[in-house]
């Protein structure tokens, strides 16, 4: 099993926590409706008090199951939030950083980054 979550420290922006100048409830709910576009992923638990979703795909055999959860922090009623991803496939061949990738390449978009 892999494992992967963005960290500050990542060279690449797609494996960092994004930060955007959006409230957290906004950002929570951007994420929601990115996971519906993305093909192959579905939501597998919500938690909207604490802001987590939970998403999984599945890879077959090999590919294993890939889940994906996507955490919000921020200052309540400010504009100014961050989402944290975390992946962990079960698999011989796991795809962390790519899942990661996959999620936040056009969500970054999608908020106007």
């Amino acid at each position: 099993m892999g494992s992967f979550e963005t960290d500050a420290a990542q060279s690449s922006p797609l494996l960092r926590p994004l930060s955007v100048a959006k409230r957290r409830e906004e950002l929570y709910s951007e994420a929601r409706d990115m996971v519906a576009d993305l093909a192959g992923w579905t939501l597998v638990r919500s938690d909207d008090a604490a802001l987590v979703l939970q998403c999984e795909r599945k890879g077959g055999l090999f590919g294993g199951t890939a889940r994906i959860m996507l955490r919000v922090e921020g200052p309540e009623g400010i504009p100014s939030a961050t989402i944290h991803v975390r992946s962990e496939t079960s698999g011989l061949f796991a795809r962390d950083r790519a899942n990661v990738r996959e999620f936040l390449e056009p969500f970054t978009r999608r908020v106007g980054l």
